[in-house]
C-alpha cells in the first residue's frame, strides 16, 4: 500500500469527512452549501476538505468570491487500485485454503 493510497483510506476514515465527500458526490459545492444541515461548523468543514484535498480525494476552483469543491478521480483511482490488490490476495488465498483443504 503506497502513501497516497494510505492517505485516501485515512481521510475517509472520519464520518465527517465521509459524509462530506458523499455530498460532493451530487456535484461541485461551495463550502456553504456542504456545511448546511451538518452538525460542524463552516470553519471545521474547510478543515475536513483540506484533508481530503491532501489525499486527492477533493479538488477546488475559485468562482468569484468563493472557492467550489469537487470530487477528484487521482483519489479514487488509488482506492480503486488498493482496492483490486486486496481483492485478488483475497481470492487467491480463498483458492488455495479451498485446494488444501480439498487435498486433506
Amino acid at each position: 500500500m503506497d502513501t497516497n493510497q494510505l492517505d485516501v483510506l485515512g481521510a475517509l476514515g472520519d464520518p465527517t469527512r465521509r459524509r462530506i465527500f458523499e455530498r460532493l458526490l451530487s456535484g461541485p459545492m461551495a463550502v456553504h452549501q456542504i456545511a448546511d444541515g451538518m452538525p460542524v461548523t463552516r470553519p471545521a468543514v474547510s478543515q475536513h476538505l483540506r484533508v481530503l484535498m491532501d489525499a486527492g480525494l477533493v479538488s477546488v476552483r475559485p468562482d468569484g468570491t468563493r472557492r467550489v469543491y469537487a470530487v477528484s478521480t487521482d483519489g479514487l483511482g488509488a482506492l480503486r487500485t488498493w482496492m483490486e490488490e486486496f481483492w485478488g490476495r483475497a481470492l487467491e488465498a480463498y483458492r488455495v485454503a479451498s485446494e488444501s483443504a480439498a487435498k486433506e
